[in-house]
């Protein structure tokens, strides 16, 4: 059941277990056995939840301004760096390619030494690589440097990896797709940003080719500052850093080789790696070429042409926490299955809204189909990373950092494909990339959890199959025996919610587990 408790948009469950409140009484929002916020306040930086929360989407924002930052001002560069189409098409592709590799690593970081590190260590360390743009001098110069910068963007992984160990499963579509939607909403503010910057440097007598070097001086100072913010501000955990719990015994380390496995032979991962690919893989797509495309086709001034496309962006303000909230408020009446069909409806809807806005031929209908198109696969975002979570509790960083590499794979190889030479026009590639994305969300109908179903089967009838038993599986039995499964018990009982409101009763009757905290 959920409630908003006061105007500072917070959002809550309830819980049906009680317990002694002496342990809690630390955090600021109610928690559940993980210790786990079970509500969110926008307006609250409070220590641990709220902190880590806005550290999260505020570092992956910043690399999505830099990552971007040259798309809008790329009229302007193209003449100063003598660039050809297809030097532009593949730094595209480099921009959004840099962190397939990145993110699967930052993954492993995750599960092995924490978000916090993973997350600071990236922003300070591309934050050279962004002043370093400002000095390039040719077209190589030019795909190399937004290669290398596209490397920040694996702090999409820190950010949704962090959320979901400090928030409750039952919350945990809306708050992975409001940190998820924000942080993307960097590809809109730049947009915005970075042609505003160019334009401020000329006020002061710089030339157009000298003023655009200037401006990416910001998205650099950015890097550093959010960096030292996450190292010196965040928190790993709920109940403290990754280092400190493993030296206190609460957290056992795990192997990378286990860790792997457990990722790689869950068949799950590789249906979200192609489905994400054509939801923030399409999103990565347009935030390359949206701009340049209003420009050129409609004829309009930079400025103009970056406020349009400064929307698709922006629109992941709401967007993306729709998609998610969408997706719990799904699962709330029918469990995992009813977030699996959230999926499936709102990125189908994405890709035919693409179709339309590759075949506009008017500025009126180009900006709205932009917008649904941008509205649909931003939701499958938020959708898509409801269900993450749930696909594993000991691999979660890596399938989180392989899902996301897959939305960099499928936006490098469409912007190869439709963007990067002179065979198809925008228009036709725009088309061509909603006909992929339409296809490619057919298969989240083989998506099955045995304990919960799937979009058109049920749950399996054995009742061996359930929440501890399919979590539980990631643990041999002689790991089991030195008790390193603890914290997969734990995310089992709190994830019964996603058998869905009819079974949810039962479920709790029959509870094994009784140490679920109620309110702080």
């Amino acid at each position: 059941m959920a409630s908003f408790e006061n105007p500072a948009f917070a959002f809550s469950v309830t819980s049906q277990n009680i317990c002694n409140n002496d342990q809690i009484n630390k955090f600021d929002l109610p928690v559940d056995s993980e210790h786990k916020a079970k509500s969110i306040k926008i307006f609250s930086f409070a220590q641990p939840h709220m902190r880590s929360f806005h550290l999260a989407w505020i570092s992956f924002f910043t690399c999505f301004i830099s990552t971007f930052a040259a798309a809008p001002l790329v009229p302007i560069i193209r003449d100063n760096l003598n660039l050809t189409r297809a030097d532009i098409g593949n730094a595209g592709v480099a921009s959004v390619s840099g962190s397939i590799f990145s993110r699967l690593v930052m993954g492993v970081l995750c599960d092995l030494i924490g978000p916090r590190y993973g997350c600071a260590f990236l922003n300070l360390l591309t934050a050279p690589i962004v002043f370093s743009v400002a000095f390039i001098s040719n077209a190589e110069g030019y795909i190399v440097m937004r290669f290398l910068v596209g490397f920040s963007l694996a702090t999409f992984v820190s950010c949704q990896y962090w959320t979901s160990v400090m928030f409750n499963s039952q919350i945990i579509g809306l708050v992975n797709g409001v940190a998820g939607g924000w942080g993307d909403m960097g590809g809109g503010v730049t947009q915005l940003l970075m042609p505003f910057l160019f334009h401020i440097v000329k006020l002061t007598g710089a030339t157009p080719f000298t003023a655009w070097r200037i401006a990416f001086f910001i998205p650099g100072w950015l890097h550093i500052i959010i960096g030292i913010m996450v190292l010196t501000l965040g928190q790993d955990f709920p109940d403290g850093n990754l280092s400190t719990l493993q030296k206190r015994g609460d957290v056992a380390k795990d192997k990378f080789s286990k860790v792997l496995r457990n990722a790689v032979s869950n068949y799950r991962t590789w249906i979200f790696f192609l489905i994400y690919g054509y939801s923030m893989g399409v999103e990565l797509c347009i935030n390359n070429v949206i701009s340049e495309y209003f420009y050129d086709k409609f004829n309009l001034k930079l400025h103009t042409a970056g406020m349009i496309a400064a929307t698709f962006g922006m629109a992941n303000f709401v967007a993306r926490p729709f998609g998610g909230y969408a997706s719990d408020l799904a699962a709330r009446k029918f469990g995992m299955r009813g977030r699996l069909w959230v999926l499936w409806l709102v990125q189908t809807l994405g890709g035919a809204f693409c179709i339309w806005l590759g075949r506009a031929e008017s500025l009126h209908i180009a900006i709205v189909s932009m917008i649904l198109f941008s509205i649909g696969a931003q939701a499958a975002c938020g959708a898509t990373y409801g269900i993450i979570p749930f696909v594993s509790r000991r691999s979660l960083g890596l399938i989180s950092g392989l899902t996301g590499a897959g939305g960099n794979f499928g936006g490098g190889l469409t912007q190869f494909i439709f963007f990067s030479s002179t065979r198809f026009s925008t228009s036709t590639g725009l088309t061509w990339m909603g006909v992929m994305a339409m296809a490619c969300t057919i298969p989240v109908a083989f998506i099955h959890f045995p304990q919960w179903g799937s979009m058109f089967f049920p749950a399996s009838n054995d009742e061996k199959y359930n929440e501890e038993y399919y979590y539980g599986s990631e643990w041999s039995e002689n790991e089991k025996q030195k008790g390193l499964h603890h914290a997969s018990v734990k995310f089992a009982e709190n994830s019964r919610s996603e058998r869905g409101k009819k079974q949810i009763v039962a479920a709790i009757a029959t509870s094994p587990y009784t140490s679920t905290p109620e309110h702080v």
